[in-house]
């Protein structure tokens, strides 16, 4: 049994030290074994021009927000998982962070970029990777990567026991779909998502819905945000329900796949 929570925040676009601060004072002084923090959770979401979003961006690690989390994660004896923009010579991504007690331990890159972000972020060009903590082996997908169900699989089958997810939703669907994602892969999964609104761009108002949530391997919502608040939450995960993969005494989810039928136009 593990301890995973998650942050529902609404940061200041920009305001980066402000919003690194103010997330670890809305944690505030709860205890447990992972975190999940929001996409883009030290700046805010929608960058106005290139200029703004390389401006706003950091290497991974060897920037300040990693180092903040670095920090946080050794004082805490958490794994943390939050998303950031992250530069890497000219190129932009979407990306997230895992870091643990004793320093940094990797990054995933958003995969599938969502509408504005593709003026500013390149697709995400490293594999989907589950990291083995030592109390549990995380997935990391972003967001939009929600709505390609080949993310949770792959990241399932590699063991996934559960998937960290930072998310900016404005689309109302993910919640609701988040649990079929841990059904059809028998997975945990914690969605930090953010609230409030943001009208940086001519016509282009955002309003995010919140509902940031942690979900079991039956898809049971154990925990679920509203859809207007900061919150922080906590959720008991028994990593045993992930890592047996049966449905009952005669179908294991991942044993029953066809793989010799999956296949686009019959026969391969």
């Amino acid at each position: 049994m593990i301890q995973a929570g998650f942050l529902q925040t609404d940061p200041e676009f920009g305001a980066v030290d402000k919003n690194l601060s103010h997330a670890k004072q809305l944690w505030e002084d709860r205890k447990a074994d992972l975190l999940v923090l929001p996409e883009l959770f030290n700046t805010g979401y929608q960058f106005q021009s290139l200029d703004e979003a390389r401006n706003l961006s950091e290497p991974i690690p060897g920037g300040p927000t990693t180092g903040f989390l670095m920090d946080w994660a050794r004082e805490s004896g958490m794994v943390i998982v939050a998303g950031l923009a992250e530069r890497e010579g000219d190129v932009l991504y979407n990306s997230a962070v895992i870091v643990g007690p004793r320093g940094y331990i990797g990054k995933f890159r958003k995969a599938h970029i969502f509408d504005t972000e593709t003026q500013f972020f390149q697709p995400g060009d490293l594999p989907f990777t589950v990291f083995d903590t030592g109390f549990a082996k995380i997935g990391i997908m972003i967001c939009f990567d929600w709505r390609f169900p080949e993310t949770a699989r792959t990241l399932a089958l590699q063991g996934a026991d559960v998937i960290a997810h930072p998310a900016n939703l404005v689309l109302p669907d993910c919640p609701q779909a988040m649990i079929t994602r841990c059904l059809e892969n028998r997975v945990f999964a914690v969605t930090a998502d953010r609230v409030g609104t943001e009208q940086r761009l001519p016509g282009a108002t955002l309003k995010f819905i919140g509902q940031s949530q942690a979900v079991d391997p039956d898809g049971t919502i154990l925990i679920r945000a509203s859809e207007d608040r900061e919150e922080a939450h906590v959720a008991a995960l028994d990593l045993d329900k992930a890592r047996n993969k049966k449905i009952n005494g005669h179908n294991d989810l991942f044993a029953d796949r066809r793989e010799d039928l999956y296949r686009v136009g019959g026969k391969g």
